[in-house]
């Protein structure tokens, strides 16, 4: 079973295949899902893919002690790989706060084009909270969480659909930024710069409407962590959003540690046709990711394992993509069909730690981690408390009188204090548990 807990603060990148499972968590109760495929291979025995509604159900925190809460579920397009179990999450015990939809599937209905019964799910949901919040603002009164909806981006067509009556505030376009959630004011501790989709593209191909983000998570001591989302857009669009941001003095938005690669790392997006319709990189794309990269930046496919070599014309992920992506940065790209193994994937974790940003938690770590806390807690949630934020290194090193450690050396150390010896845990739990 392909499972984890979740992080004090920072994100989570489940392995679902060629698609896209994301799970922010802000802090506090608050946890943001970014996308959703959830599959019925998730069920059986050796299921290299994760059941991430049944994980959501299990690690979401529960502030009225019984209700799973998630915050907020943002989808970037309606893709089948995006939102695959959408109505199953609709129909689990998870309250969701919030949704954050783009205007596209409003276009799609109208002009009777194709789409997946998730999607089709996740409109009706969105539609219902449409006709929730609008009965709540003319009963003078905010809608209630689990009726609240944001529209982000514009569609010239907006004006034949039922969103438009919306108030203005609940509407969100490319250079706004997002310190609002369910509600609740968390500035603090969460921001989100909306980049895509554009108005110029609203009647394009539906990824070019990809909803694109770059989220901010800070911590108690203004230590920030940036992720950056393009959902799957490709060289022309990513261009645009770098140029805008650069020429509108907003380039610090376009700054990221952690970046999911668009389209499940397609070539897409540093090849593009030449005036002669022959591929050729685009090296001016992967030249502003690099100056806008930190220094440990690190690029996440979301897709099943690479191939040895790519197929022309073949899907997803592509060798070529991810070669450009190392060209620029010191480590090399995690997929999370490979992490940390082929035949047992698990998730991709980073906690945002005081004074170091976005951190890569190490899986063995982890395991050791969660049997320390479980012997001192039993707590249902091992890893809650991830992170510095709710787990210091101090945590393992300051009762024994060791030397001030952080990060694998403080796990260690405090597995090794907790045990009296270097021996493995006789239960496996956290990462890895069956």
């Amino acid at each position: 079973m392909v499972e984890t807990e979740l992080p004090g603060q920072g994100v989570v990148f489940w392995p679902v295949g060629t698609g896209d499972s994301t799970t922010i968590v802000l802090g506090g109760d608050l946890v943001m899902q970014v996308d959703l495929r959830d599959m019925k291979a998730a069920d059986e025995d050796d299921a290299v893919v994760a059941a991430v509604i049944d994980r959501l159900e299990e690690t979401l925190p529960q502030p009225d002690g019984k209700t799973p809460y998630l915050a907020v579920f943002a989808l970037t397009h309606a893709d089948k790989d995006h939102c695959c179990g959408f109505g199953d999450l609709l129909e689990s015990s998870v309250l969701i706060g919030e949704i954050w939809a783009t205007p596209r599937l409003w276009r799609e209905l109208s002009e009777d084009k194709p789409m997946c019964e998730d999607a089709r799910r996740f409109q009706e949901e969105v539609e219902r909270r449409v006709d929730a919040t609008l009965k709540a603002v003319e009963a003078g009164k905010e809608p209630a969480s689990g009726n609240r909806v944001r529209i982000i981006g514009y569609d010239e067509d907006r004006k034949d659909h039922s969103y438009a009556k919306l108030p203005d505030e609940y509407f969100t376009f490319p250079g706004d930024v997002i310190t609002k959630v369910d509600g609740r004011d968390v500035e603090d501790r969460f921001e989100a710069f909306v980049h895509a989709p554009f108005k110029d593209n609203c009647a394009g191909d539906r990824n070019d409407t990809s909803l694109a983000l770059q989220v901010q998570l800070k911590a108690d001591d203004g230590t920030v962590g940036r992720l950056l989302f393009l959902g799957d857009l490709a060289y022309p669009i990513i261009k645009m959003i770098f140029e805008n941001s650069e020429a509108a003095g907003n380039s610090d938005r376009v700054d990221w540690e952690v970046l999911l690669s668009p389209h499940h790392c397609s070539k897409k997006v540093m090849y593009a046709d030449d005036e002669d319709g022959k591929e050729e990189l685009k090296q001016d794309i992967l030249d502003r990711l690099q100056a806008h990269a930190s220094a440990d930046a690190r690029v996440i496919s979301s897709s099943r394992p690479f191939r040895d070599k790519d197929d022309k014309g073949g899907d997803p992920p592509h060798l070529l993509a991810r070669h450009a992506y190392e060209s620029i940065t010191a480590y090399p790209v995690l997929c999370t069909g490979e992490y940390p193994s082929k035949e047992e994937p698990r998730p991709v974790v980073f906690a945002l730690e005081q004074g170091l940003g976005l951190e890569l938690v190490d899986v063995t770590d982890l395991e050791n981690k969660a049997q320390v806390l479980k012997a001192a807690s039993g707590g249902r949630r091992l890893l809650a408390a991830m992170g510095t934020t709710r787990f210091p290194a101090a945590t393992f090193t300051a009762a024994a009188g060791l030397p001030h450690q952080r990060g694998t050396d403080a796990a260690r150390a405090g597995v090794q204090q907790a045990r009296g010896d270097k021996a493995e845990p006789a239960v496996q739990v956290g990462f890895g548990a069956a």
